[in-house]
């Protein structure tokens, strides 16, 4: 699939693991024998819309050194920054030179490596034509309740609007960086792409991903991975 404006994917990764206790990023920890960063670029590039991805790292970061996988198409290193939107916000500088403010750009986290090529697909697809842009997301199907500082509950949310925010998540480069540029110099905080455009006044949209796109943040998370992996042929 190819769409014009060029499409770029971004992956900030530039976190240090100290969440999981594993005493390294967890986008290198071992799934499937290779780490989950390169599930997560292979699950990008199984799409043919996506022509090259910037990978946002920490400073002093010598594991993508030795890692450093050639995909065949611009794999390109950028600096990443305390915060996520730091780290996106740089990665989008860095292609200033390469790409058209209506290009797209695909924000993908490292650590979400069972990205579905169909789901992937179906984004670019639906969002091509779009004014704005948007987000994988899944319906939340729980009962959800709102806690108050003693975690005892508040309210029922009414959970018939509620969505899951998956990645990746999909706008016009320019748009995201005005966006992002506008939240970090008003303070706000910023916990994902679609939160900087809402906040600039857009409205993204949603599309339906499947619940397999797990985010990996605790170690129980690798072995689940790996079921899904499985269950989708990568491995």
């Amino acid at each position: 699939m190819n769409i014009t404006p060029a499409c770029w994917a971004v992956v900030p990764a530039a976190g240090t693991g100290q969440r999981m206790g594993t005493g390294i990023p967890k986008q290198y920890l071992t799934l499937g024998g290779k780490p989950v960063i390169r599930h997560t670029l292979e699950a990008l590039l199984a799409s043919p819309a996506v022509c090259g991805i910037v990978v946002a790292l920490a400073e002093g970061d010598t594991a993508w050194d030795k890692l450093a996988p050639s995909l065949g198409r611009p794999l390109l290193r950028s600096c990443g920054g305390v915060e996520r939107s730091d780290s996106v916000l740089n990665a989008l500088r860095d292609l200033s030179g390469r790409t058209r403010a209506d290009d797209w750009v695909l924000v993908h986290d490292a650590a979400r490596p069972c990205l579905r090529r169909e789901d992937l697909e179906a984004l670019v697809r639906e969002l091509d034509a779009d004014p704005v842009g948007g987000l994988l997301a899944l319906p939340v199907h729980d009962t959800m309740k709102q806690a108050g500082a003693d975690r005892r509950v508040l309210r029922t949310l009414t959970r018939e609007s509620l969505w899951r925010a998956l990645t990746p998540q999909m706008f016009r480069i320019g748009s995201l960086v005005q966006a992002l540029e506008r939240a970090a110099a008003e303070g706000v905080g910023i916990t994902d792409e679609a939160a900087a455009m809402e906040y600039a006044g857009h409205a993204p949209r949603l599309v339906e991903g499947h619940a397999d796109n797990i985010k990996i943040t605790r170690r129980e998370d690798l072995a689940l991975a790996e079921f899904y992996l499985r269950q989708q042929g990568r491995l």
